[in-house]
Parts: structure tokens; sequence; C-alpha cells
């Protein structure tokens, strides 16, 4: 038997109130059940009734203010039932449905508490106050004290208070409570440091770049209790058929004292009647299900929409931030024949160390990935969205656009050339200079999202009928992914407003989710039935209007939320089929006279222990346990992920040799040649063949699927042929260097190599992305 869960007198002192009334039930039931034994019927009766009295007056006055805020609970049936034991006389099944009754609250009260606790955990560790310098001292201040470009100390074991950036050093950061993530991240100076987020290493300082109010935290901090306090429509289907309810329990307990006289045969079917199952059952699985979506850093703003993903038949898709990582990534460097190319990368980025344009960034961040040592520039001027030139090793360096280091160079051949090679749709162009002349460009894209084609494939596999992507791009960009990605419709060229006029034409077919990630997006997530923002990196306006906010950077999560809500919703269904089915059988039972008013209590209770495990279920994975599948844990998917990153030297080595074969002179051929043929055998052979002996059998053995996986070791296969013939025709030089049919046959073979490389790398990692056990 449970409570209204609307109300909670002041008087009951909340929890523990609650907790007390159950300890004194408790106890006058133990006293009674003595009383009895020792033969003493009058006191044992007087300590049933007394139990029982007081509970129900607890009951009543629940009741009383509920009725006045116009909330109708089920309640008042147990009321019923209490009343009736009372003035029947029947004081032994009083107390049992008062200790039921009592019992069903804390209980309902724990299994909220487990299925809430990745929610609550969010909130409990909202930092009070921080470390800020002010005049060269060390203060401890409030966290509403703090403002943008404040300096912070973090030490070790705290949570970082605001959004900032890393000033000196290496931050290791755990971000497990936000993202989910299980291993720690490594935050350089100059990087972002999200609020939240917990220092896992030595102290360091940062700059705050929000206020405590206006940081990443504090927004999540509002949208999970937003989502604590919301109720879902099942829930609310409780009340909606409670008046129903009442009505049969009521017409089939006065049936069943006409037709027996027996006015205890009423009595047993009230002590029965109570639903508890569609009262308890609901709001823990569907809160079960919205506690294990926080666990995989999917934040669902209530049980009411996480029932609507559940329904979910279309879904549309925003491109930048969404199906792309919405970062401008590295994906071409070309450079002078007589200059390295990851030379020219390494004074660029040295010099862009200073800027907080947002390729500037990406520039830094490419060289860091390949491990380049950058320097301090020195005498740095930056143009604003246009370039920045300063010294680097005592050469004068520029780095920007074209019309900005076209006007610092001298006109050179090879300057006609990268003219030319940057004309590209869907890339930006960053051009360098080395004391006045060309040194090489860079070519930046925001790419696709190595998860993207799955999870596209999965959300069909999970219910979703059609998917369209919509987007502020340019129509011929936009229609280049429909047939990558297997996209039912594209519209392109959208302005906000055309999104949301998108969503409501998609709803004739069911239900319709929005994704997205920028301000632009915001009315459309509002608009659309669920709306999901890509919180990780997206703007606060998109998170606060959608439904649920994927907390960490991928897309693949919400694939995620999509199954753990068809879950829930199906094991709150089937727990209140299973509960009231039980429950109206033993209504029939009692109005029968096949149960007494204490049997009917306590089989009501073993249906709502049995219900709420049930529901309880929705916390877990289904047959996990027993099921054979082939999975990666998320520390392992990190770490093949890093080695095809710490590899991409190599495979961009490929790319600048071919280019320059053609052009080196013939002793720097050979040396060129050798010095690849070793970064090949020596690195990346060893990965392809550790795949294949090691990684690839046990994903094999875990899926009971010999042939898995064949297509990816045939590749290997290939990538080994070619670095063979490479090492042949290497050998094969004359004396008197290569022939212009050589060159030719090794540029061929080289540009092979570097598509396949890439192209089994990137059906790697989503393969990797797929199996991974979230």
């Amino acid at each position: 038997m449970t409570k209204s869960r609307v109300v909670e007198p002041f008087w009951q002192g909340g929890e523990l109130g609650k907790r007390l009334l159950l300890a004194l039930i408790a106890v006058a039931l133990l006293a009674g059940t003595a009383a009895w034994l020792a033969d003493r019927l009058d006191l044992s009766a007087a300590s049933w009734a007394a139990g029982t009295a007081i509970i129900l007056a607890s009951l009543l006055i629940e009741v009383a203010i509920s009725l006045g805020r116009k909330e109708f609970g089920l309640d008042l049936i147990a009321a019923l039932a209490m009343g009736g034991a009372l003035l029947l006389g029947e004081y032994l099944t009083g107390s049992i449905v008062a200790l039921m009754y009592t019992g069903g609250q804390a209980l309902e009260d724990f299994a909220q508490r487990r299925a809430r606790r990745e929610l609550t955990a969010l909130l409990s560790r909202v930092p009070r106050t921080a470390a800020r310098y002010a005049d060269g001292q060390l203060q401890e201040v409030s966290i509403e004290e703090l403002n943008p470009d404040d300096r912070i100390l973090i030490r070790r074991g705290e949570v970082v208070p605001v959004d900032g950036n890393v000033l000196d050093g290496i931050a290791v950061l755990d971000e497990s409570a936000l993202t989910g993530e299980a291993l720690p991240v490594r935050r350089r100076s100059g990087e972002p440091v999200t609020s939240g987020t917990t220092n896992a290493g030595d102290a360091f300082e940062m700059l705050a770049a929000s206020s405590a109010s206006d940081s990443t935290y504090a927004a999540i901090a509002r949208l999970v209790e937003a989502a604590k306090a919301a109720k879902a429509p099942m829930v609310r289907l409780a009340d909606r058929y409670a008046v129903a309810f009442l009505a049969v329990t009521l017409l089939l307990a006065s049936a069943a004292w006409a037709m027996s006289g027996e006015s205890v045969r009423a009595l047993a079917v009230l002590v029965i009647a109570t639903p508890c199952p569609l009262i308890l059952a609901v709001p823990v699985a569907i809160i079960s299900g919205v506690s294990r979506c926080a666990g995989k850093g999917v934040l669902v703003k209530g049980g009411g929409a996480l029932e609507m993903l559940a329904r979910v038949k279309t879904v549309i898709l925003d491109k930048t931030g969404t199906i792309t990582d919405g970062r401008a990534r590295l994906i071409e460097v070309k450079s002078r024949v007589d200059l390295d190319p990851l030379e020219v990368l390494r004074l660029a980025a040295s010099l862009d160390q200073g800027s907080h344009h947002v390729i500037a960034r990406a520039l830094v961040a490419a060289a860091r990935e390949r491990e380049l040592k950058l320097v301090a520039p020195l005498g740095s001027l930056e143009v604003a969205g246009s370039g920045v030139t300063g010294r680097i090793d005592g050469h004068e360096i520029a780095v920007g656009g074209w019309d900005f280091v076209s006007a610092r160079i001298e006109e050179t051949a090879f300057s006609r050339e990268i003219r030319e090679w940057i004309r590209r749709d869907g890339t930006v162009s960053v051009l360098a200079a080395k004391d006045g002349i060309l040194a090489g460009a860079f070519l930046l894209a925001d790419e696709v999202r190595p998860e993207a084609g799955s999870v596209l494939r999965r959300l069909r596999d999970a219910g979703v009928d059609r998917i369209v992507l919509a987007t502020g791009d340019r129509t011929e960009l936009a229609e280049s992914l429909q047939p990558f990605l297997g996209l039912d419709s594209v519209v392109a060229e959208l302005k906000p407003e055309d999104k949301t006029r998108i969503v409501e034409a998609e709803r004739s077919a069911g239900p319709v989710m929005m994704v997205g990630d920028g301000v632009n997006d915001a009315p459309a997530l509002a608009a659309a039935d669920v709306g999901v923002a890509m919180g990780a990196r997206g703007a606060a306006a998109s998170s606060e209007a959608a439904d649920v906010v994927i907390l960490v950077d991928r897309l693949d999560r919400l694939v995620s939320a999509i199954r753990i809500a068809h879950r829930s919703r199906s094991i709150a269904l089937q727990s209140v089929s299973m509960g009231m089915g039980l429950s109206v059988a033993g209504m029939f039972a009692a109005a029968f006279g096949y149960l007494t008013p204490v049997q009917g209590a306590l089989l009501q209770e073993a249906i709502d222990v049995v219900a709420i495990l049930n529901a309880l279920r929705a916390l877990g994975d289904p047959l996990s346990r027993w099921r054979k599948t082939t999975r990666l844990a998320h520390a392992e998917l990190l770490k093949l992920e890093a080695e095809h990153s710490a590899l991409m030297d190599v495979v961009d080595e490929i790319r600048h040799t071919s280019a320059r074969v053609q052009q080196l002179p013939e002793e720097e051929v050979r040396n060129q040649l050798a010095h690849l043929d070793t970064l090949l055998r020596q690195r990346l052979l060893p990965h392809e063949r550790q795949d294949d002996e090691e990684l690839y059998p046990r994903l094999r053995r875990q899926a009971g699927a010999p042939d898995a996986l064949a297509g990816m070791s045939r590749t290997h296969m290939e990538i080994q042929r070619q670095v063979h013939s490479l090492t042949s025709l290497r050998q094969a030089l004359s004396e008197h260097g290569p022939s212009p049919t050589q060159r030719y046959e090794i540029q061929r073979l080289l540009h092979g190599l570097e598509a396949i490389t890439r192209l089994h790398f990137a059906q790697e990692v989503e393969i990797y992305r797929s199996l991974e056990d979230e």
C-alpha cells in the first residue's frame, strides 16, 4: 500500500517522519503479538488498534490535503481498509494493513532513491567555495563571487567550480560524473576545463571563463532538478483512473457483502484492492530508466521525455556538431619540396599558440596530436580574423588566410600551385610563410563523426522509420551526405524558423525527435516531441530548450537512450499488467471467501514487492550475465583509438612522400623511401599484426563467429602486400636513381597505400565504437 506521492505533510517530517511511523506500527504489531502469545487478548487488541488508528489518522490528514488541492489518489482504499478493520474488530488485519501501507512508503522511497542515484550524485557534487587569487594572495571565496577572468587554484580532489581554461601545466581530470568516461583526461595549457569535473592529478591553475551561475555544471544541475520533479504521463495514468478503480472496488466489495451477508468479505476485497503496481512500479521503472541514461552521460529531463523517446518515429538531425564533429580538424598538409611538412606544421602551431581563433586552436591541437615540440613565439602580432605574425626559432613566420599571407610573400610557382590547391568546397585553408616565402598550406574540415553511419543504422533497428537531415549549410554539401549515411531526406539552407516548420511537417508520421547543438537549433528542439541537445560542446540555449541533453561528445549515446526508454516503458507496462492482474484475481478470490483479510493483506504486499523488484530491472542491462556478446571495455576503446592517433604521422608521411616523389632529387628519393619503409615496418605493420593476432581472434571468440572481421583481416593482408611492394620498388632502383616510370609507380603505390590505410582506420573506429560496452 502506498501514499499519494505529491503531498507530504510537514508534521510527518519527510522521510524521517515516514520511517518513524513505520517503526511505530511495527512496534505496535510486535507488542500486540507478544501480548496475544501471553494470552492477554485485551492488550493485544489495544496495541493493534492503537497502532492502526495512528496510521489511519496520518493517512486521513494526507488524503484531506490532497483533496483540498484537487488531487485524488488511490490511498483512499487503504484508509477504508484500515477504518473497516477497526469498525469490524479485525485489529490484527488493520495493523497488518497499516504496516503494509507504511512499508510501501518506505519501499517506494528506497526504490526511487536507488533509481535516482546518478541524478542525485550530480547535484551532490556542486562545490561551495573556491581558491581565488587576489592581489597575489590566495583567498577562499564562495563560488557565487567568482567572475570571468578570475585566476583560480584547483587542488587535488576538488571539483572545478566554473568553466575555464588551464593556465599552466597539465590538468588531469575525472569527467565521469558528467560524461560517463571512466578514465581521467589530460588538459594542457590553454585547453578548456568544464565545471563539475574533478581534479584527479596535481593542483593546477585555471582562468575562469564564466560565473558560477552561467557555468556548464550549474546548467546541468538545473536540468537535473527539473528531471527529478517531472512526472511521466504513465505515472499520471494512475491518477486519471483512480476514481474508476475506486468505484469498481467499492462495487465489488458491496456485492460480496450483499451476496454473502459477511462484512468481512468486503473488508478482504478492500485490503487487497490497492493497485500498488500501478502506483509504484511505473514511476520506479521510468525513474530507473532516467537514472540509467544519466549513468551513460545522457540527461533526460523527466519521465515524460523518456516515455516519448520510446515512441519516436522520425528523427531530424542538424549537421554541424551533430552529424559532424563540429570542430575543424587538419585533413591535409602541403609543403615546399625542401621542407618537412611536419616542420611547417610545428612552426605554424607554435605561432598560433597565442591565438584564440578556432582555426588556430585546431592547428595547435593537430600538432600536439602528432607530438610535435612547440616553442613560445616572440613578438607575435595578431590581426583579428586574418592571421598572426611573429618569430619562431629566429625565423619570421606568418600564418593566416590567403589574403593575409600572400601580401607578405614573394610570388613563386609554389604559391601559384597552392592558390589552386586550396580551392575546395567544405574546407578551410591556412597558409604558412617562412622568411617571406610560402612554406606550406593546411586544409581543415569539419568531418563526419566516425560513429555516424552505425548510429543511423541502429536508430532504424530501434524503431525509427524516417531520418531527415536539416541544416543551414549549402545544398550541395548537405546532399553529399545522403548516400553516405542513408538519409531519407535532406533539407538545406534553412533558417532557425525553417527547422521548426520541418518539425511540424514531419509530425504527421508520428512523434518527432530533433537533434542539434547550436543556438539556432533551440526553437526546433522546443517544438519537437523530443528535443535532444548535444550538450558536451553545444550552446546553453539548446540544452535549456531540449528534453534530453547528451553530456558526452558521442552521437551513439542517442541510440543507448532510445533503447533504455523502450526497455523501461516495456518493464513498466509489464509490471502494471502482471501486478494488476494478480490484484484483481485476489479481489475476486476475497469476494468469494477464499481469502481472509489478513491473507489478503499479506498477498497484496507480496504483489507489491514483486512489482517493484520487476520495475527495478530497468536499472540493469537485459540478460547481460547470460547473453554471450562481443563487447569492448571503454578503456580498451580509448586505447585502440589512441593507437590510431599515434600512427597518423606515419599515414601523413605516406601522403607527403607521394606528393614530393616527382620533384625530389635522386638521392633524396632513396633516403625518403628508406625512411618511410622503416616507419611502415617498425610501426604500422606491427600494429596491424597485433590486431590480427590478438584483438580480432578475441572478438571472434566472444561473438562465436569464426568468420567475423574477415574483411578487416583481408585489409591487413593488402596493407602488408603494398608495403612489401614498396620495399621491392625501393630495392629495384638503379644506381642512377629512379626513372620517370619508377617515380610514377612509387607515387601510384603510395596513393593506394594511404587510401586503404585511412579507410581501414575509419572502419575500425566505427566497428570498435559499435562494440563499446557502455
